[in-house]
């Protein structure tokens, strides 16, 4: 095998690779005795069919699948020796080949790039933590105790109000003929429960009980009934009875209806769960910390195929959100150009972030065991109540989704390395403060190269994660423990 190298322009490399003809003509001979001992021929005892035959029978398909093999195995030999990393898949192309010459081929190739290592231990990294408040505990459990409410008939007459919850007989009609589903006796609706089509309850709100209306409702156009959508109708609405919800008492009957032996136990489960919601949010800031402090001290280049497959994938999603109108406020005064310039800067970004991740995890020997990638095939599964078989058997028979679930938690692995390698201080906060929207708009959620392979994968974590709202981080627990 001669190799030569044709181009080296920066992670660029392209080799033109000659493979003497006498060496094909050897694989293509052994091949076809292989065949030989395989095929049955009427005439010819097992492994005892002449070569002309075999050849006119099978040469071609034998010849382009022993070319492939010694295309592949070259090429393979060639990045070894000179010990390259490929970033993508090389590129090859058979520029010359006849039976009984040499075989020709240029190999292109984009290298993963020389990475300098940070000195982690030199990192130096702010964790925000929040002190749980008695009150805060307090509040959630009496949360609990009004989502498991009772409802009992109104002490004093009075008009109804959101809250309440409305015991009615209702026909819904469109040109005056009751259509199916539009009807029912003693139903139970909760004002303020937006369980109804939008602007039946609120018309609800103010009457008594023994009150009849007629309510004037239109179906939205993208209703899910296409015989209803669009369309005027008036539900004739009988209320029979208004039940005002009380809590249950907040007590050991309460903790027990959840699942819980005490008060004193559905206290301590309500404080972990809270602590865990607010260690979730706690991570993800020290998290983009350390992504924004590698991406400021680094700077090399990364493989422009890596780059454009990246910013295609985020394109993709832009033009997307352009086309269903969800781009964010600020995009949409943005002209095409200079979208496409800032989310090919965050490209590059995450591109950098998941190679530089990568190589981290790489050289302190940081990978994910079976174990690990099983337990987190088990999470998704319990995502989808149900239909655990069915996400077991994709992952099964799926190996891109198996490695496209690795990602992230190789990722996760490498930043609690370099969270233990770092300087951190814990500095106390509010809750607010917590919460409140990043600084910046560059903080994103890289997912690493996987090893060897040079696959980087990334996703969007900057405009819109921050903002969640504090009711969100105080959800109330469950007989089972949940998790974000």
């Amino acid at each position: 095998m001669q190799v030569t190298e044709t181009k080296s322009e920066g992670l660029k490399h392209e080799f033109k690779v000659i493979l003497p003809a006498a060496e094909i003509d050897e694989k293509l001979i052994a091949r076809l005795e292989q065949v030989g001992r395989e095929v049955r021929l009427a005439g010819f005892r097992p492994g005892k069919v002449p070569e002309s035959i075999l050849r006119q029978r099978y040469g071609t398909a034998v010849m382009n699948e022993v070319i492939e093999q010694a295309v592949n195995d070259s090429s393979s030999q060639a990045i070894m020796e000179r010990d390259l990393r490929p970033a993508l898949q090389p590129k090859v192309e058979v520029t010359t080949y006849e039976e009984g010459a040499d075989l020709e081929y240029t190999l292109e190739i984009e290298v993963l790039p020389q990475i300098e290592l940070p000195d982690l231990s030199a990192l130096t990294l702010n964790r925000r933590v929040v002190e749980i408040r008695d009150e805060e505990v307090n509040e959630s459990i009496e949360r609990i105790a009004a989502q498991y409410s009772q409802t009992a008939p109104l002490e004093k007459e009075r008009p109804a109000q959101k809250g309440d919850v409305l015991v009615l007989d209702f026909v819904g009609k469109v040109d005056g003929e009751a259509f199916p589903g539009g009807a029912a006796q003693d139903h139970h609706l909760e004002l303020g429960s937006n369980s109804f089509i939008e602007g039946f309850e609120d018309q609800l709100v103010g009457l008594k009980s023994g009150d009849h209306a007629d309510l004037n409702i239109r179906f939205p156009d993208e209703y899910v009934n296409d015989k209803l959508a669009g369309k005027d109708a008036i539900f004739e609405v009988d209320i029979k009875e208004i039940r005002e919800k009380t809590p249950l008492p907040v007590d050991d009957d309460l903790a027990k209806v959840v699942g819980m032996e005490s008060l004193d136990a559905l206290r301590q489960a309500v404080r972990k769960q809270i602590e865990s919601e607010y260690g979730t949010i706690t991570r993800a800031h020290l998290k983009r910390g350390i992504l924004d402090e590698l991406a400021d001290k680094h700077d090399f280049a990364v493989p422009q195929g890596m780059l454009n497959l990246e910013f295609d994938a985020i394109w993709a999603r832009v033009q997307e959100d352009k086309a269903q109108d969800k781009l964010d406020p600020e995009d949409k005064e943005k002209s095409e150009d200079e979208l496409e310039k800032e989310y090919k800067s965050i490209a590059e970004r995450r591109v950098r972030l998941g190679l530089l991740l990568s190589e981290i995890g790489r050289v302190n020997n940081i990978d994910v065991s079976q174990e690990e990638i099983s337990r987190a095939v088990l999470e998704e599964a319990r995502r989808m109540p149900g239909q655990e078989k069915q996400v077991m058997d994709f992952y099964k028979g799926n190996p891109q989704a198996l490695a496209n679930l690795r990602a992230p938690v190789f990722e996760d692995k490498v930043i609690d390395f370099i969270v233990e390698m770092a300087d951190v201080s814990d500095t106390p906060v509010t809750v607010e403060e917590l919460l409140a929207p990043p600084e910046s708009d560059t903080a994103e959620k890289t997912k690493p190269a996987k090893k060897g392979a040079a696959k980087t994968k990334t996703a969007s974590g900057s405009k819109k994660a921050a903002g969640k709202k504090k009711a969100a981080a105080k959800k109330a627990p469950s007989k089972s423990a949940k998790k974000d």
